[in-house]
């Protein structure tokens, strides 16, 4: 009987064991400057013709504060050091920013490649804030975009009040051409409560979370067959609050400073 009961409580333990082993893991206790040994930085006029200059470990735009990382948009002048007169580049005509931010990422520091990501955070608001929750391939760079993939975890815009946008791109297999699959999901108090954010990736299907609810699942067979499929090799993760640009649209400047604040990042992966 002792033993046909030792038995039935192992067979319990192993029945609702976690399958998630945490691997890699920020919860921002260290007040200062983001780790350095987890984070890196984009820097100057990235991309999407985004009017915010990010700016590299300025405290100012990226800080650790009673613990949370706060990832903060400021309206302020900051020179260009790329300007040119008369360039054509959109990234070098503009002689200053008028905002200034942040866009922390992992790149060449840590990459992952299936999981479950989860980031617990706080969203700005205001007019054309927006902050995001993202992933790109390891591969950005000699694989151009949006060949290399991407995992919007997170988007918020304020033309769309109260709606988290979670989506993957990525190229039509064979051609450069974009597609995209997504989905979205609603809440009234991401500006005023932290949630979570996060997929579920394995090797057929991305599960878009939102405080640990699934509201969309992508197969990846839509981006290609095998390893060639982008979303079957490893992919960096960026953290990050832009202003205006092709989505972000027209901003209004009395809002401003807005930020993003982050409790914890976290990434588990499967035994």
């Amino acid at each position: 009987m002792k033993n046909s009961l030792g038995l039935l409580f192992a067979l319990t333990l192993v029945a609702h064991a976690d399958p998630w082993k945490l691997v890699w893991s920020d919860d921002f206790n260290r007040a200062g400057a983001p780790d350095p040994t987890k984070w890196t930085y984009e820097k100057g006029f990235v991309r999407n013709q985004e009017l915010q200059f990010y700016t590299d470990n300025r405290r100012e735009n990226a800080r650790v504060e009673g613990g949370n990382l706060v990832i903060e948009a400021r309206k302020e002048a900051f020179p260009n050091p790329s300007y040119v007169a008369d360039a054509k580049d959109w990234q070098k005509s503009r002689k200053e920013a008028e905002y200034t931010s942040a866009a922390l990422i992992t790149k060449g520091l840590k990459s992952f490649k299936y999981g479950k990501i989860e980031v617990r955070a706080k969203l700005p608001s205001g007019k054309g804030i927006w902050p995001a929750i993202w992933m790109l391939g390891d591969n950005r760079g000699p694989t151009r975009w949006p060949m290399c993939g991407e995992i919007d975890i997170m988007e918020f815009v304020s033309h769309t009040p109260g709606v988290v946008h979670g989506t993957l791109h990525f190229a039509k297999p064979g051609t450069t051409e974009h597609q995209s699959a997504g989905g979205q999901t609603k809440s009234d108090s991401l500006h005023t409560t932290f949630h979570t954010y996060g997929v579920e990736w394995n090797e057929k299907t991305i599960t878009l979370l939102f405080d640990d609810k699934a509201y969309k699942t992508v197969d990846l067979d839509a981006a290609g067959a095998g390893e060639d499929n982008p979303f079957r090799k490893p992919f960096y993760l960026l953290l990050n609050v832009a202003v205006g640009g092709s989505w972000g649209k027209e901003p209004d400047p009395k809002v401003y400073p807005q930020r993003m604040e982050v409790d914890w990042v976290k990434v588990w992966e499967k035994p």
